[in-house]
């Protein structure tokens, strides 16, 4: 059958159209997903590898670095943007800088050496309670991102200008950041939920009112750009909440490391982008983008994490099983992959498994055994794992389970020679 037969849309009920929609991916991992406190900052070889992956996925840019932290850090963005130039990469890289000169300057200095355009992320702080603590007077931040913005653009760079706090921020004071950084050069703003505060509403107005009292207003053609943190849990439905609203591109990171509980995790991004329609680009290789960044970055993938974590598709409760079970039965693997799971496991190179647990039906230990090579109707087999289930406070581990059919195996065998005697 048709998909719309078995699946009634809500998402797609006189809602956003996100089949047409248009939004390009900037990747955070190698610069603000290195921030966070516990994360490790990988060797080289893997950070190029991070950045084809990321290119393989169809995300259009990334944050290679903050060259102004030192000259580590110069030497790992100038080997970065080298391999983009060298392997003819599809992704634009950018740099984060602070408003001052001197974090600019080695972006350009790079840029010209490799024969590659950076975009220069110059960035300021803009809420009033950073203003206060800082003792920032708005006189003393326009003149700092003026002198940062126009040496950029002297320097032949495209230039993003990104106000943090921006969800925390003054309308005024963002007229003024902004308008001013538009006048200096800048083609591209980023509205920062540097310390995420914002709910979606909050995001949906604040896009609203840059793009109308701002970016419109100054006649240029400046593009949009939204990024997410997510002490409250919101940084992946904010990103979807500015899609909507109109940015033209949502930074994130793998896994959603940054700073303190880290950015918008870029591959749920990716995931809910894909099966809406709007990321149409091959995504088989999202999986080896979660494990290396895991691996590399030293942290540690939680069994229930969407979509990469070890629980995700596997269920030992007998009502779902019996589902699945069903489903494959029609011979419907597209069926066996929806039936229990708004995500197909298929289209992210995992698969649906059944356990057994003490929630579990006989289902699921027939399911077990025939996957594994044994009779699902040998009563023997499915009388010991069904009752050791039943009397577990735990799904039960593959080498319990095979360890049980064992056992039962060597009784029906002992009891089989007996008889014979």
């Amino acid at each position: 059958m048709e998909e719309s037969a078995l699946i009634y849309d809500w998402n797609a009920a006189g809602g956003f159209d996100w089949q047409s929609a248009r939004v390009d991916l900037n990747d955070e991992t190698l610069r603000d997903g290195l921030q966070s406190p516990s994360a490790i900052d990988p060797p080289l070889d893997i950070k190029l590898r991070l950045l084809h992956l990321m290119a393989d996925l169809g995300i259009a840019s990334a944050d290679i670095g903050l060259p102004g932290a030192g000259s580590r850090v110069v030497e790992q963005v100038r080997a970065l943007a080298r391999e983009i130039v060298e392997h003819k990469l599809p992704l634009a890289p950018n740099c984060a800088a602070r408003t001052v000169v001197a974090d600019v300057e080695p972006i350009a200095r790079i840029s010209h050496e490799v024969g590659l355009a950076i975009e220069a992320a110059t960035f300021i702080g803009s809420s009033p309670i950073r203003q206060y603590a800082e003792d920032w007077t708005l006189e003393r931040m326009l003149k700092a991102s003026e002198e940062a913005v126009t040496f950029a653009v002297r320097e032949g760079l495209p230039v993003m200008f990104v106000t943090e706090d921006t969800t925390r921020a003054r309308p005024e004071t963002l007229k003024a950041l902004y308008g001013n950084a538009i006048g200096w050069g800048a083609r591209r703003i980023c509205l920062a939920d540097t310390v995420g505060y914002a709910t979606p509403d909050g995001v949906r107005r604040l896009v609203r009112f840059v793009r109308e009292e701002i970016v419109r207003p100054s006649g240029e053609d400046v593009k949009i750009d939204w990024h997410g943190h997510r002490d409250r849990g919101m940084g992946l439905v904010n990103c979807l909440a500015a899609i909507e609203a109109g940015v033209d591109r949502v930074h994130a990171t793998a896994l959603g490391v940054g700073e303190r509980v880290g950015n918008a995790e870029m591959d749920l991004l990716i995931v809910n982008l894909h099966l809406l329609g709007t990321h149409r680009h091959d995504v088989s290789k999202l999986g080896e983008y979660c494990q290396v960044a895991a691996q590399a970055i030293g942290i540690p993938l939680p069994a229930n994490y969407p979509v990469m974590g070890a629980d995700a598709f596997r269920t030992a409760t007998g009502v779902h099983a019996a589902a699945i079970i069903k489903a494959r039965k029609k011979g419907e693997d597209w069926l066996a992959d929806r039936v229990y799971s708004s995500v197909p496991a298929g289209t992210f190179g995992r698969r649906q498994t059944i356990d057994i647990s003490p929630v579990s039906g006989l289902s699921n230990v027939k399911c077990w055994l025939e996957e594994h090579g044994y009779d699902p109707n040998d009563a023997a087999l499915c009388e010991r794992l069904f009752g050791a289930a039943k009397a577990a406070d735990r799904t039960l581990t593959e080498a319990e389970c095979h360890r049980l059919v064992s056992e039962a195996k060597r009784v029906t065998a002992g009891a089989g020679v007996g008889r014979s005697r």
